[in-house]
């Protein structure tokens, strides 16, 4: 993998490669007094401005934070409102509804142009772990699905290895009759010892995160992954997993905002 150049953040060339050095101007400036929430903006700006054209048919919305920039700078480009849009998880396909955009669903469109969604932390090789937020398993539908696959995330998202800067652990939904055998089976049956296993407790509600699909969410710390595709295998392997929160050899491109008002460029 390569780490492109500093772009500026004022970017308006769709048409061009973020590649090193390459400058695109003409465009607002984004001022934001929270840094991060400035470096998820020029993320997702970045990423539409260079992966979402007019002659798309179908766009894969993700979830979280720094997707809500997403659909923001596709809101601000008229040229964009005749797509269809997927989401991966109900918050996502309120910011579809809200913004006015046509919804379709993954069973409508299996065949998406482009996918882009956010991350809890991504590695050198564009390995990432996704599922903060409980929706792995759309996620990992709609990207696997799409032509292209790619990451938007602030500067604290980069990481030299997977479980280093994230660890509250590799989010893995499982069936709820099967989360005590799972967890167990986590602890004794991988080649890589887990250092902590937790089933996900809810906020503002009694028992555990209950997910779109109606599973529980198991949080699984390793520490520093050294092989994320072999640990993926082995814990998919486990009855009761319904999907893991670990995305290998998926994305082609992830934007990085940085603190500096940059964007940094991670691609295959």
């Amino acid at each position: 993998m390569r780490l492109e150049g500093d772009v500026e953040p004022r970017l308006r060339c769709p048409s061009q490669a973020l590649s090193g050095g390459t400058q695109c101007t003409g465009g607002p400036a984004i001022v934001m007094s929270d840094p991060v929430e400035a470096g998820k903006k020029l993320a997702a700006y970045a990423a539409v401005d260079e992966y979402i054209r007019p002659d798309h048919k179908v766009i894969g919305i993700g979830s979280g934070s720094t997707v809500v920039y997403v659909v923001e700078r596709i809101l601000q480009k008229p040229e964009l409102g005749h797509l269809v849009y997927i989401p991966t998880s109900f918050q996502s396909k309120l910011l579809i509804i809200d913004g006015g955009l046509t919804l379709g669903s993954i069973e409508q469109y299996p065949d998406i142009d482009v996918t882009i969604d956010g991350a809890d932390e991504v590695d050198p090789q564009l390995n990432a772990i996704k599922g903060g937020g409980a929706c792995q398993f759309q996620e990992k539908l709609v990207a696997e699905a799409a032509k292209k696959f790619v990451i938007v995330a602030d500067y604290r998202k980069k990481s030299t290895k997977l479980g280093v800067q994230w660890t509250k652990g590799v989010p893995i939904e499982v069936v709820p009759m099967a989360y005590k055998v799972v967890m167990s089976s986590l602890q004794s049956k991988l080649s890589l010892k887990p250092a902590s296993v937790d089933l996900r407790m809810a906020v503002k509600k009694a028992g555990p995160v209950v997910t779109d699909n109606g599973n529980f969410v198991i949080d699984a710390h390793f520490g520093a992954i050294e092989n994320p595709a072999q640990l993926l295998k082995e814990i998919k392997g486990l009855t009761g997993v319904y999907e893991v929160g670990l995305f290998c050899g998926m994305a082609e491109i992830a934007y990085f905002g940085e603190s500096d008002g940059s964007v940094s460029t991670l691609r295959q």
